[in-house]
């Protein structure tokens, strides 16, 4: 028996928190030191189910862009 993983997710929390920021993904890739990509921040926005590591990574860019505290739950609903 197959199980099916639903990999879109709908946009997620983290793109209206750029968008609100005025924020792009270019911003967090500056800001990264973990060497993440726009492709990673774009698939993290649109829903694109992402492994622990990168959500981490895409966290920690967004709180040092911000300078902000934010958490995983604040940026992703999976």
């Amino acid at each position: 028996m197959k199980i099916e993983i639903e990999r879109n997710l709908g946009e997620q929390p983290l793109a209206f928190i750029l968008r609100d920021r005025g924020l792009k993904a270019q911003s967090l890739v500056v800001a990264s030191t973990e060497g993440i990509t726009h492709k990673m921040v774009a698939r993290a926005a649109k829903g694109r189910r992402l492994t622990p590591n990168v959500q981490g990574k895409i966290l920690r860019a967004l709180n040092l862009a911000t300078g902000g505290t934010h958490t995983l739950r604040d940026l992703f609903t999976y």
